[in-house]
């Protein structure tokens, strides 16, 4: 398995260097400055294991209301986009459908993130594209704050949209492997 800490760093420079430049997510930034995001790494072997890192997740959450919202990584587990997309649809029925409604919600990211309506190449993908398989963990009284205080976030998704296609996928691949290549560097400098 890839290092943990490794792993953790490649996801926090994806959000840092790709997801709040671009302000694909107008909340992640408030979260990393207060450093109120938890993030964790699911060494579960199958869907059942994942499901309960997910459980246990929640459950962080619930009993420590200074984690803001927590990102579950899967650095080994469905690495298989489709696999993926049938454990996401699985755990939230089980999970949020069942016991969580109303008060949890899940953000999913996948390196082969593909909308139903595009294409794989499709530029709009890399609004859900991320370094590894994972699953965001939101508070929904955090989503309606954030609601509350940036006003129609449903054009959020049309924004991203908009602004990497004016990027185009060149730029956009371009800015993500930049992401790669600093934790690179990060890791030799600091191993110095």
């Amino acid at each position: 398995m890839i290092q943990a800490d490794l792993i953790i760093q490649q996801t926090k420079n994806w959000i840092t260097s790709f997801i709040i430049p671009l302000k694909l997510c107008p909340f992640a930034k408030y979260v990393i400055d207060q450093n109120t995001i938890r993030f964790s790494i699911s060494q579960a072997p199958n869907k059942q294991l994942a499901l309960a890192d997910l459980r246990n997740e929640i459950i962080n959450l619930e009993s420590n209301k200074t984690i803001e919202t927590t990102i579950v990584i899967f650095p080994e587990l469905f690495k298989d986009f489709l696999t993926y997309l049938d454990f996401t649809a699985f755990a939230e029925k089980k999970l949020i459908k069942k016991q969580y409604e109303g008060i949890y919600q899940f953000a999913t990211f996948h390196p082969d993130y593909c909308f139903a309506d595009a294409e794989s190449q499709d530029v709009t993908n890399y609004t859900n594209r991320s370094p590894y398989p994972l699953v965001h963990i939101l508070r929904e009284e955090s989503i309606e704050q954030a609601i509350a205080f940036y006003g129609n976030t449903e054009e959020i998704p049309l924004n991203n949209i908009a602004l990497l296609r004016k990027l185009g996928l060149e730029k956009v691949i371009t800015i993500i492997s930049k992401t790669n290549t600093m934790t690179c560097t990060n890791n030799i400098e600091n191993s110095s």
